[in-house]
């Protein structure tokens, strides 16, 4: 069939987005966090799994979920609510050093790069408002 055979249809008009939220650096920098959080996950659930301290599907279904949880709890940093939910994922991980000794070591690690892109990411959004308040721009 050629396409003089088909009925003629009106041209669809083009998809318009939605303009992207502007993200804040303190959140930009709580969300990457809390991603690379759960991209490390991945080696202590090999870690407790090889060395049988838990059985294989603990190990395995706790860090999947653990993973899942950090992953979604980054879509969340926009809102106060989900902040102190990272704080509380920080402490969470914090607590698996009681399977896993290391994962203290690991645990102060993260909690002190939330800590600093938490205070780094509010400083830098403190800037940037005062800038664009001193152009006029908001």
């Amino acid at each position: 069939m050629t396409d003089a055979g088909r009925a003629s249809r009106p041209p669809r008009a083009p998809r318009m987005r939605r303009p992207r939220r502007d993200r804040g650096a303190r959140e930009s920098l709580l969300s990457i966090t809390l991603v690379l959080e759960a991209i490390m996950f991945f080696f202590p659930m090999l870690v407790v799994y090889g060395k049988h301290t838990l059985p294989a599907g603990l190990a395995f279904g706790g860090g999947i979920a653990a993973i899942i949880v950090l992953a979604l709890a980054s879509r969340l940093t926009g809102s106060r609510a989900g902040v102190w939910f990272g704080w509380l994922l920080q402490a969470a991980i914090l607590a698996t050093g009681f399977i896993e000794p290391f994962m203290v070591a690991v645990g102060v690690v993260f909690l002190a790069l939330w800590v600093f892109c938490f205070a780094k990411g509010g400083q830098l959004d403190r800037q940037n408002a005062a800038r664009r308040a001193a152009l006029g721009e908001d």
